[in-house]
């Protein structure tokens, strides 16, 4: 039986979903949900270390990872952890790091059915003209991932 937690972030209240086989889900919510006030055991580090992320103390997990997905999709997945901290890949580049371009949208499908959102960074991934693209949390939530990541930081003119 997997464990979960509900954890506050800047996006919102986060659900984390693992067993020691490792995490499987990280998702944030649109809808409140009460904090959860122990947390599982084996949830801890996966806790630690998002919090690190968002204080900008962390810009890689070190976690074990056991999402649900098919080969292919876990393919992807692995090389979305590929993506530094603080760049961004398009959707094109990340087919042909894969080794095939024409499978454009399979990978463009697989990034949208990551179940560990911001663990495995599926925000770094854009349109090859630079665009924010579909991300299943909203494109505040990407914005706001890329921001948070970028050593560029924009500052308010008012």
């Amino acid at each position: 039986m997997k464990d979960f937690v509900f954890v506050p972030t800047p996006l919102g209240i986060a659900k984390l979903v693992g067993d020691e086989n490792g995490l499987s889900e990280i998702t944030v919510l649109n809808a409140t949900e009460p904090i959860t006030d122990i947390v599982p055991e084996v949830l801890e580090d996966a806790v630690y270390q998002l919090k690190e992320y968002f204080e900008g103390k962390r810009k890689n997990f070190s976690l074990d990872l056991n999402p649900d997905g098919t080969d292919f999709q876990k393919r992807v997945w692995k090389a979305l952890e590929e993506i530094p901290y603080g760049k961004t890949t398009s959707y094109l580049e990340l087919s042909k790091t894969l080794g095939d371009t024409k499978a454009i949208r399979a990978v463009a499908n697989a990034n949208g059915k990551n179940p560990l959102w911001i663990i495995v960074p599926c925000h770094r991934v854009i349109g090859s003209d630079g665009s924010l693209t579909g991300y299943a949390g909203g494109l505040q939530r990407k914005q706001w991932l890329l921001e948070h990541e970028s050593p560029f930081k924009q500052t308010s003119l008012f």
